[in-house]
């Protein structure tokens, strides 16, 4: 729902205010410039609140309030009053025909943003159905914990991610980080003394700027009352230590919406790439497994007609990648794509020890799979998966059945 908010002024300059203080959450800002255009715009429209000038030409903000109140269709609409310094009693006045609050003039955006927070459920625009950033992007994380050692583990684990960690050891210093920048993302120890890690958990998300940011509570394995304490008030996730990275990483990329096939799919030249990591965990299979048929199709439609699988940097072969792999082969035959292996002599090796993998075909460098799919060499008469022009030590005879271009 997009939330729309009606601003009675006379003063131009105030509403170019309230348009700004609104312009980063989702949400509609209507004008009016006294009390008649504002109950023409309320009637029209039927705002979810209304911020009303006291002083104003024609019919000023008293008048106005008196006659929402008396519209059976707008009497419900909330009203914030806005006031000068010298007009606090005048509201104060009026208070008892429906006033929701009322600012005093001067003040600034993130007053009037947290007056109206308390009213309508502002969501910063980057809920919205935006495109996804990339794993790839820089994102700023803060780690609220109180021991040392875990901020440095967290921040060696991930030193391989463009993330920025910043490690704070009490809520105060949490809450002055967030004041300097709101991060992507918290992680917070339940360690911290006093319930400080639930007080700072209400804290940020009565916060309209940290309201929807994603929250992970760090909280040893045993510790199971606190979990459960921690999902009941709204943690986003559970991270258990001994803290394990991968799961880490990859729990806090999904509470981020990150995109994460740039890890293991890229366009270069004229070849589409997969590329598996050394360590193919479950969830790198999952994630992988996910991506697989969107990616490829995105290529073929981009013109690609080449592909190239790579698991030159896997130490070593399970059902699961094996799975992946066969997945992978059949999604671009039926793609109509043409596509190689590229691998290690450990994966050879392994390879011929099973059944239905011993006679896959690899190459050893990516140079030498891109020649061969350059090359458009024609299947063997058997049907079998063609040789390279120039077989490389790593080279083992694919049959029809586990490979195909």
């Amino acid at each position: 729902m997009r939330y729309r908010i009606l601003t009675v002024d006379d003063s131009k300059t105030v509403r170019i205010i309230v348009r700004k203080a609104f312009k980063g959450f989702d949400c509609d800002i209507l004008e009016a410039a006294n009390g008649v255009e504002g109950l023409a715009v309320a009637g029209k429209d039927v705002p979810d609140v209304i911020l009303l000038d006291v002083t104003m030409p024609v019919m000023d903000g008293v008048e106005m309030l008196t006659k929402l109140k008396a519209d059976p269709q707008l009497k419900g609409i909330p009203v914030v009053m806005l006031t000068a310094e010298g007009g606090r009693e005048n509201v104060l006045k009026v208070a008892k025909i429906g006033v929701r609050d009322y600012i005093v003039k001067p003040f600034k955006e993130d007053l009037l943003i947290e007056k109206l927070g308390r009213i309508i459920d502002l969501k910063p625009l980057s809920e919205g159905p935006v495109k996804a950033k990339s794993i790839l992007d820089p994102c700023d994380i803060v780690v609220a914990e109180d021991k040392p050692v875990i901020i440095q583990q967290i921040q060696d684990g991930l030193a391989h991610m463009p993330w920025t960690i910043r490690g704070v050891s009490t809520t105060g210093e949490a809450v002055d980080a967030c004041q300097r920048q709101v991060p992507d993302i918290f992680l917070i120890s339940l360690s911290l003394p006093d319930e400080g890690a639930f007080k700072l958990f209400r804290h940020l998300r009565t916060n309209l700027k940290t309201k929807y940011t994603p929250v992970f509570a760090l909280v040893v394995k045993t510790e199971t009352s606190a979990q459960q304490q921690a999902q009941q008030i709204g943690f986003s996730a559970i991270i258990t230590k001994p803290i394990e990275i991968a799961e880490l990483e990859a729990k806090m990329a999904k509470a981020m919406n990150l995109d994460t096939s740039p890890r293991y799919f890229t366009l270069e030249k004229d070849c589409f790439v997969m590329r598996l990591p050394e360590n193919c965990s479950p969830i790198v299979i999952n994630e992988v497994s996910n991506y697989l048929k969107p990616k490829l199709a995105e290529a073929v439609n981009a013109g690609m007609t080449r592909a190239i699988i790579d698991v030159e940097e896997v130490k070593g072969l399970n059902m699961t990648i094996i799975k992946l792999l066969f997945q992978t082969m059949q999604t671009c035959r039926e793609l109509a794509m043409q596509f190689s292996l590229v691998g290690n002599p450990q994966i050879v090796a392994e390879c011929k020890g099973f059944e239905d993998t011993r006679n896959w075909s690899f190459f050893e460098s990516m140079n030498e799979a891109r020649a061969y799919l350059a090359a458009k060499a024609p299947p063997a008469r058997d049907g079998a998966e063609p040789r390279p022009a120039s077989p490389a030590t790593t080279t083992a005879t694919a049959t029809p059945a586990t490979a195909g271009a």
